[in-house]
């Protein structure tokens, strides 16, 4: 089994939204842990590779590359109704930030818990409300009445966005160990790189402004950074 990460940075503030608001305070919440940690849930992130690569292969004008790039997406990712034969040799995991952090702050909240669960006057020194609000805010807009330039009335909405350059972190694991000297696992591996490049717009509002993104791909077993590698870009080129 062969194991990469998917780095994100977030370029602009973004909405992981998880479909839903909060009464009173947000019309659109982001996805969040019981922490309070932002996080994008991964098979979300895996449609949105998905169809960044269908784009790719939707462009190739040669009718015999393009079929043969269709059928390498589809072992990626798998079809609808997929049998065991067709299923996607990759899972994508959620898109959380970093794990060492996300430790740390974890362990001190759960030791205020214990504290308020244990002495019911106490005041916890951290919340989860606080990790949230820490790396979050929340923006307003309105929609504007074209015949005076005046905002619509009962047009307010108010939304919760994570903070840019926050950084994200997917763990994508592959059904098989991905031999690089495979031709077939080169083309995957190159379909992979290019969809992860071209995946720059995420989340709610991606397509008004919000959601700006840079995505990195990484092979764990050698720390190193694939998306580096121009090989994988000149192999879908050709």
């Amino acid at each position: 089994m062969s194991s990469y990460t998917l780095k994100i940075k977030l370029l602009s503030d973004t909405t992981f939204g998880r479909g839903d608001g909060v009464a009173g305070l947000v019309d659109q919440e982001v996805e969040h842990d019981r922490y309070g940690f932002p996080y994008l849930r991964g098979r979300t992130l895996k449609g949105l590779l998905s169809e960044e690569c269908d784009n790719l292969v939707a462009v190739i004008p040669d009718e015999t590359q393009r079929g043969h790039w269709q059928k390498v997406a589809d072992k990626l990712f798998g079809k609808p109704g997929s049998t065991l034969d067709t299923q996607a040799i990759m899972y994508v995991g959620d898109a959380c930030l970093p794990s060492d952090l996300r430790t740390a702050i974890a362990a001190q909240l759960d030791v205020e818990s214990e504290k308020k669960r244990k002495n019911k006057g106490y005041k916890p020194a951290l919340t989860d409300t606080d990790i949230l609000e820490s790396l979050t805010t929340i923006r307003r807009q309105t929609a504007i009445n074209p015949e005076n330039g005046a905002s619509a009335e009962r047009s307010l909405r108010s939304a919760r966005v994570i903070l840019r350059e926050l950084p994200f972190e997917s763990k994508l694991l592959f059904a098989k160990k991905l031999n690089q000297e495979s031709e077939e696992d080169q083309d995957i591996l190159a379909l992979l790189v290019v969809g992860t490049l071209a995946l720059r717009r995420m989340g709610s509002g991606r397509n008004r402004g919000r959601g700006h993104v840079q995505c990195t791909l990484w092979d764990i077993e050698n720390n190193s950074e694939i998306t580096q590698d121009i090989s994988y870009i000149e192999r879908f080129g050709k």
